[in-house]
């Protein structure tokens, strides 16, 4: 894999613990789920959230998933552009701690797009994503794939971008679809070339459903990466259906979309997906006309809803 352009901002546990006592007033914002691991680790001030930060501190540590890590990202860049930020990603997918994108959620979501919206530092602790379920894992795991392939197809991508992402998902193809410590690595570089190029439908989905089934269905657990790791299967036989310049993009960069397309299957949930077409359909002119879908490889259409609604997972629509 790739060294990306961040990799001088990548920290081992060793270096944050090497760091710590040359930093005053250092608060620490962690996710529920990992706050005592960390705690244990760095008996650090706690504060609940970013926006809790004291009016004295010089550094924040926040662990967490991307929804977290984009929230501290944007309340820097907004409130306190002095303040050190360091984030530990608690669980691969989003790549947040390195992107120059953060995305808030509510009811539309609000994006950001400045390379100061970086943290100074990213952590790499795997063993923190150990404790998260199967499902959380194979949904991080399509995260990753969605950012690579959409950035690899996106009309904004250069040679160089597709080049590397063809390397990049050829690599992961490889990787269980569970923990292993090499997809926050790898998180990170396909993160990247997302936000040097762009996404698409996948993303366009995600964005649009992402709230209006949490709010319908919070049982559900409607996140991000589960959305992406649904769509990813019907998007790219949507793409390759439509016409043959993922193949030629495929052929030409090396990439065995053999491989991508066996993943992107595995990915799949039939139950799952009948659920959320449900909720698509009533939003399908929100998802076409998404900022994400207006990058997608394919142009889509309002008719373009008509292939979702048929989509089987045999890689062909009925």
């Amino acid at each position: 894999m790739q060294k990306h352009e961040q990799w001088e901002r990548r920290w081992e546990l060793a270096d944050l613990r090497s760091a710590l006592p040359s930093l005053e007033k250092t608060y620490l914002c962690a996710t529920r789920s990992v706050r005592s691991r960390v705690l244990q680790e760095f008996p650090l001030a706690e504060i609940e959230s970013p926006e809790s930060v004291p009016a004295d501190a010089e550094t924040l540590i926040v662990a967490g998933g991307g929804t977290l890590i984009d929230r501290a990202k944007v309340f820097r860049q907004s409130h306190w552009p002095a303040l050190n930020l360091f984030a530990i990603p608690t669980i691969w997918g989003s790549g947040a701690e390195v992107s120059p994108v953060a995305v808030l959620s509510g009811t539309k979501k609000d994006i950001h797009f400045n390379d100061d919206l970086i943290p100074d530092h990213y952590v790499v602790w795997p063993e923190l994503a150990e404790s998260a379920s199967v499902d959380l894992q194979r949904f991080a795991c399509g995260d990753v794939w969605s950012h690579a392939l959409e950035a690899f197809c996106s009309p904004l991508a250069t040679e160089t971008i597709r080049k590397q992402a063809a390397e990049l998902m050829n690599e992961i193809a490889l990787y269980p679809l569970t923990f292993d410590q090499r997809w926050f690595d790898a998180s990170a570089s396909a993160c990247l070339l997302q936000a040097r190029s762009s996404v698409g439908l996948i993303h366009g989905f995600a964005h649009v459903l992402e709230s209006v089934d949490e709010a319908s269905d919070p049982a559900g657990h409607w996140g991000h990466a589960k959305l992406c790791s649904l769509f990813l299967s019907p998007v790219l036989s949507f793409n390759l259906s439509r016409s043959p310049k993922v193949q030629t993009l495929a052929t030409n960069f090396g990439l065995d979309l053999e491989k991508a397309q066996v993943v992107a299957k595995l990915l799949f949930d039939e139950r799952a997906y009948k659920t959320a077409m449900s909720t698509a359909e009533q939003h399908w002119e929100a998802i076409a006309r998404d900022r994400c879908s207006r990058t997608n490889c394919i142009l889509v259409r309002r008719d373009s809803l008509e292939y979702f609604q048929n989509f089987r997972n045999s890689g062909a629509a009925a």
